[in-house]
């Protein structure tokens, strides 16, 4: 394997090399080991140079692993596991198959330390706190000797006050973080009866039947899942701020928009206060508009306590320039900056200031009652929003080495294939600012789950309720100024595991009066508890308890009501894509199928000698089914394309199996408008390079998926769908707040291009709506042609839009007789980039583009050319043409053959 491929790979997608990366983290941290151990930040001063780390002395892995025993530099924010990486201590995580031979990183205790100086003016500050944004997880800070905190929740922000405690010069400050399976896991195994996880582990790291992950407030998805490795890591995930003052510190700035409409907004910006003294003070904020102008927007004397004080000052916007989700307008935002001064005439000035940035809408979940149950639907600025999108799971198994870059890359993609909705997913960590922001500038909608992925947590216990509670008002607190935020979610399946999946069952027959224990734990943190903190804290965005549920209604996951996943398609019982016909939801939040990334992300953590259906390594990056998941991937291939040994075929067809699957049933979400309102697929993006159900991967390079994504969720869209019964019905879709008109175009054609049919209508569509164009039986649509031969091909035109096409095939692909499309590719310089015009003498499907070694973004892929036809792609590479010439590769369905015919 060619290890610059993954340099060069990384270095596109705007992440750092992870192999040969080892050398360059290496010389950072020597770099930065060397430097000072504080960095001044707007916010404080950073404590983030100069660290070290070591196995903690006397733990038990210490024997087995004597390598890890000296003191070594280390990088802040980060993890044990990029730690050792860096210091080529262990081999990289994510390259060949070495998952098992690293889990006793998370049976270890894990020692950090650094010095540092205190600034002169913390010295002379009458307050001084260390705040710690993230420490994973369970860990024991110790300042100058003296122990000052033990945390226990990943989540959580912690504050420590430690005037008194500084020196001058030398302070020493020195975490420990101890092992969660080797802390939880004497009492998990006492228990009498077991609450049931997610995935046991395949490693012996702990018992498959005492599993610790429901208990640690960390991050789920470090304990391994179906589509990522079992990294158990820790460390300081987030930055460390020493903070001082004198008189008074801004804790918060809240942007409450109580009424947002096209004539005025009205907001209150709620400032929590923390005070030394009482005093006289004055509170001016400041308002920059989207254009660039400041003005003063509202300004308020207040005699202020010691202590916590909260002050709001009312703000009138009129004619605010409303914030809208991709594809309904505009995202503009507004920024507002506070300022706290002395009013007694001290001449102090401005003491403290903080800003935050929003956008004005008005946002609701609404649940209007019909004859079937309750809608679910988003109204953002009184327009009820069709959600289009996926789900996102962590960016990385190691989320500190996470960039904007990397974020960026991936949802402008979510923006370029016509998505106005992300969840956030939780099994992973609550997302960065970084991810809100660019979420709020692209017009991304978020769902965002408390972080529960699955596993029945051990609410019952009140100590581990109030731990949940404090953390989500850090999160609710942090997160609710931005205007893409449009939900909180309770949980991830945790109620459908308990009551449809035998946790539940199992339990109240083994212990009747602990599983309702269990129960009803569940309902206060769920249902009351993490309601009331979005209640008291939210500024209006909508709770709902679980996904899926009704919101802690009898029955859940139900078409009826609420929101729902289907996993009968892909999980059990494994039915063809076309069952996704049958299943009509009020907002489908997950559903999914398989694919193997593209070629060159495989190449990236295995030699082509290691590459194969069922290989090691191949299965080791196979994690559906503990590494059989190809199995279940080959099955749903054979369902459309038939069987293949080829591994590069696999591939090839696990990416056409998904993009047609997923589209079926997002173009019949759509379809089904106004009953249905919400279209989620699983998922967007990757935690690692491997098999999985995302349309980006880890890259950042895009499946099939993506591309037919664009298609199926374009604002103005045909489907043509036909059911296994043999009728076809045409829909016709309009997301645009205005009526569009158009031509519908009718073809049926042979595979070889013999035109059989051609018709033309003009057509009109409402605004914000999916209507029934027409319905065909086979016999009316063939009219006694060949169905092994013949397509039909539904393409709908409206000025101004993209061109939409539907085409509706009578037979499985692997009972048609594919001709060699003739497919031919030439190439021209075309201003910064490149024109690649690609041209089908016959039929072409699941036309793949392929520039094998050369990174390059191509306008479009994963093409249907119909006889005849030409399309014209733009590509951007930074290769030479003649380059990009040879290495061209084109695929279709045609005996799938590779075709190399360019000029």
């Amino acid at each position: 394997m060619d290890r610059a491929l993954l340099e060069g790979a990384r270095a596109m997608s705007g992440r750092p090399f992870l192999r040969s990366g080892a050398r360059l983290l290496l010389g950072f941290c020597l770099a930065v080991a060397a430097a000072s151990a504080m960095a001044v930040a707007p916010e404080g001063v950073r404590i983030d140079k100069g660290w070290s780390f070591r196995l903690l002395p006397g733990n038990a892995q210490g024997a087995a692993h004597a390598e890890a025993a000296p003191w070594r530099a280390a990088t802040v924010p980060g993890t044990v596991h990029t730690d050792l990486l860096s210091n080529r201590l262990i081999a990289d995580p994510y390259v060949g198959a070495p998952e098992a031979k690293l889990q006793w990183i998370g049976l270890a205790d894990w020692e950090y330390r650094t010095r540092f100086d205190a600034p002169r003016t913390a010295l002379a500050s009458a307050r001084n706190d260390l705040v710690f944004e993230g420490l994973d997880t369970y860990a024991e800070v110790w300042l100058n000797g003296a122990r000052v905190l033990d945390a226990d929740n990943a989540f959580r922000t912690w504050r420590v006050p430690v005037q008194g405690k500084l020196r001058a010069k030398g302070n020493e400050l020195r975490i420990v973080f101890r092992s969660p399976i080797a802390k939880l896991l004497p009492g998990v195994q006492a228990m009498p009866h077991k609450l049931l996880g997610n995935y046991p582990s395949p490693y012996g790291d702990e018992p498959k039947d005492a599993m610790t992950a429901n208990f640690v407030r960390k991050p789920g998805y470090h304990y391994g899942w179906d589509w990522g490795p079992r990294y158990v890591t820790a460390g300081i995930s987030k930055p460390i701020v020493l903070q001082s003052w004198d008189t008074v510190r801004i804790d918060d700035l809240q942007l409450r928009q109580d009424r947002v409409d096209e004539a005025r907004a009205d907001l209150a910006a709620v400032a929590s206060l923390d005070v030394v003294r009482e005093g006289a003070f004055i509170l001016r904020l400041w308002q920059t508009t989207p254009d660039g102008r400041r003005s003063l927007a509202a300004e308020r004397r207040a005699e202020l306590h010691a202590g916590a004080n909260r002050i709001e000052l009312p703000v009138q916007v009129d004619r605010p320039q409303r914030w809208f989700p991709n594809g309904y307008g505009a995202q503009p935002l507004y920024r507002y900056e506070l300022e706290v001064g002395s009013s007694n005439g001290d001449g102090k000035g401005t003491i403290a200031r903080a800003g935050a940035r929003t956008g004005l809408r008005s946002i609701e979940l609404r649940r209007d009652p019909d004859d079937k149950g309750r809608s679910f639907y988003f109204a953002v600025n009184g327009i009820p929003v069709f959600a289009k999108g996926a789900n996102t799971i962590p960016f990385d198994m190691f989320q500190p080495r996470v960039n904007k870059a990397q974020l960026r890359r991936v949802l402008q993609s979510a923006v370029d294939a016509n998505m106005n909705f992300l969840r956030s997913w939780g099994g992973g960590y609550y997302e960065s600012e970084d991810f809100f922001d660019l979420a709020d500038e692209l017009g991304l909608l978020v769902w965002q789950d408390f972080m529960f992925g699955g596993g029945m947590p051990p609410a019952y216990d009140d100590a581990f309720r109030a731990n949940v509670v404090l953390e989500a008002r850090d999160q609710v607190r942090r997160l609710r100024n931005h205007p893409s935020l449009a939900l909180w979610c309770g949980n991830n399946e945790e109620e459908i595991a308990w009551k449809y999946w035998g946790a539940g069952k199992e339990l109240k027959a083994a212990d009747p009066a602990f599983a309702d224990k269990v129960w009803k734990g569940y309902v206060q943190l769920f249902g009351t508890d993490l309601r009331k903190v979005v209640a008291e804290e939210g500024g209006g965005i909508a709770y709902w308890a679980s996904s899926p549920g009704d919101d802690l209604l009898d029955v859940a996951n139900t078409p009826a009501s609420g929101d729902m996943h289907y996993w009968e398609v892909w999980g059990n019982p494994a039915y063809p894509p076309s069952k996704y016909l049958e299943i009509t939801p009020r907002f489908m939040s997950e559903y999914g199928l398989q694919a193997w990334p593209v070629q060159r992300t495989i190449d990236a953590f295995a030699r082509r000698e290691e590459q194969g259906v069922a290989t090691p390594v191949i299965e080791a990056h196979q994690k559906f089914l503990a590494g059989k998941g190809n199995e279940r991937l080959m099955k749903y291939v054979d369902y459309e394309f038939g069987e293949t040994r080829d591994f590069a075929a696999f591939v090839y067809l696990s990416q056409a199996a998904q993009a047609e699957g997923i589209e079926l049933a997002a173009l019949h979400h759509r379809a089904s408008r106004p009953f249905t309102m919400g279209s989620l697929y699983w998922q967007l993006n990757d935690v690692w390079p491997g098999a999985s159900w995302s349309s980006v991967d880890w890259f950042g390079r895009w499946k099939a998926l993506q591309f037919h994504a664009r298609r199926f969720y374009a604002p103005v869209a045909v489907a043509a769908l036909r059911s296994p019964g043999g009728k076809t019905t045409v829909s016709l879709l309009n997301d645009r707040t205005h009526a569009v008109k158009g031509e519908l175009r009718l073809r049926l054609s042979t595979l070889d291009g013999k035109l059989l049919r051609d018709e033309r209508r003009p057509v009109e569509l409402a605004p914000l709506s999916a209507a029934k164009a027409v319905d065909y039986t086979d016999a009316e649509l063939l009219g006694g042609a060949d169905p092994a031969s013949t397509v039909a091909v539904f393409d709908l035109r409206v000025d101004g839009e993209a061109a939409s096409r539907g085409a509706v095939y009578f037979r499985a692909a692997k009972d048609m007789q594919w001709p060699d499309p003739g497919l031919q590719a030439q190439w021209r310089r075309d201003g910064d980039g490149y024109a690649l015009e690609l041209h089908a003498a016959k039929f072409a499907r699941a036309v793949w583009l392929d520039t094998g070694e050369l990174d390059a973004e191509l306008s479009d892929n994963a093409l249907t050319l119909l006889p005849g036809e030409s399309v014209v792609l733009h590509v951007a590479s930074k290769a030479g043409l003649e380059s990009l010439r040879t290495s061209l590769r084109l695929r279709s369905l045609a005996g799938m053959q590779m075709f190399t015919k360019t000029r």
